[in-house]
Formats: structure tokens, sequence, C-alpha cells
């Protein structure tokens, strides 16, 4: 079955809520989601995550990824950049770009942050180039959606954002979690697009 790869790693819970919502977009959309995250990095040398996640989502494979349909690359804004464990993850994928796996499938990402101004749209475009680089096709949000003009929390063209707030607390709001279906729908709808010819 065809499945849309929802990729995330979260360090409060915001960014795997979003993973969430995009899920429900996918699946409503007729698609499987299949929700995976990354093990976290450290400076530690010796320090390893276990094999399985206590909680949560299980930790992706590069088969994973190879084989989705489609994929939604999910990080919290780290200065505006995407958070160390996705990019340490991301950077292990070389063997997929050497065989061209990624190339032609859609593709979107979705961020949270702290503060209405701590790089979202810049953390959305950092994950963006790597996948560029494997030759996927970039969806963004189009303003035909209406949360996106009325959101006063977070929201842009480039892909969902949350505004999680200075202790990374609040909830998603609602026009956030309709942004994140939203682009679960629209990967779900272009990978079979895509397939069908």
């Amino acid at each position: 079955m065809d499945y849309v790869l929802i990729l995330y790693y979260s360090t409060y819970g915001a960014t795997a809520q979003m993973a969430q919502q995009i899920a429900r977009g996918v699946e409503a959309a007729g698609l499987e989601a299949r929700l995976r995250t990354v093990p976290g990095v450290s400076a530690n040398h010796e320090a390893t995550a276990p094999p399985v996640p206590d909680a949560g989502a299980p930790y992706a494979s590069l088969e994973d990824l190879r084989d989705c349909a489609a994929l939604a690359l999910g990080s919290p804004t780290r200065f505006g950049n995407m958070a160390a464990a996705m990019k340490y993850f991301i950077d292990g994928t070389s063997q997929l770009w050497l065989s061209g796996a990624l190339a032609g499938k859609p593709a979107g990402v979705f961020t949270s942050a702290s503060s209405m101004h701590g790089g979202q749209e810049t953390t959305l475009q950092s994950m963006m180039l790597p996948l560029l680089h494997h030759g996927m096709l970039i969806t963004g949000l189009p303003y035909s959606e209406p949360e996106l003009i009325s959101t006063q929390e977070g929201g842009t063209p480039y892909g969902p954002s949350h505004l999680a707030g200075p202790d990374s607390r609040l909830p998603l709001s609602d026009n956030e979690k309709k942004l994140c279906q939203a682009l679960g729908r629209r990967l779900a709808e272009t990978a079979r697009k895509l397939q069908q010819g």
C-alpha cells in the first residue's frame, strides 16, 4: 500500500502533534500515513539511544524513506534551522541520493517555535534544501487555504508552523490544525496524481 512518510523530531511534543494532524489529512485523502521519528544526538560520543523509543513513533529507517510515495518532514526551530537530530538523519541519506530513490516524489515541511518570529520560515527553508538535492517536488500551502490568511498563530506558504509559546506549552490552534491537515491532503493527492500519470 502506498504511504506518506511523516518524519519528525519533537522535543516538547508540539511537532509530534503537528505530525498527527498531517496524518489525519493524509488518511482523509485515502493514503496510509506512516509516522516515524529520529533519535536525539548528543555531544557525549558514548551516548546512545535505545533501539526503540520509550514512547511515540518508531525510529525511521532508510527503507521507510526510500519506499514512501511522499514525505512530510518536521522539526522544531533551532536558531532558524532544523534540529541537529533531523540534520544528522538527513545527512545519512547519501545512498538514497546516489540511487535517485526520492527523485520526483512530493515533499512538504513543517515546524514549531516558541516565539512568533523565532525563525520558522528559515527553518522550513532549511529542511527544503536537502529535499531539493534529492530531486523531490516541494509542495507548500497555497493561499486558497483560508486559514493561511486568517491565522494569528502559525502558518506560512512554505508549510505549516506552530507558535508554541515561551514555555513550549501552547496547544495547536484550530487554524494550525487545519493547515497541517491541508498539507497532508495535498501530499497524498499529489502523490496519487503523479502515480496515475
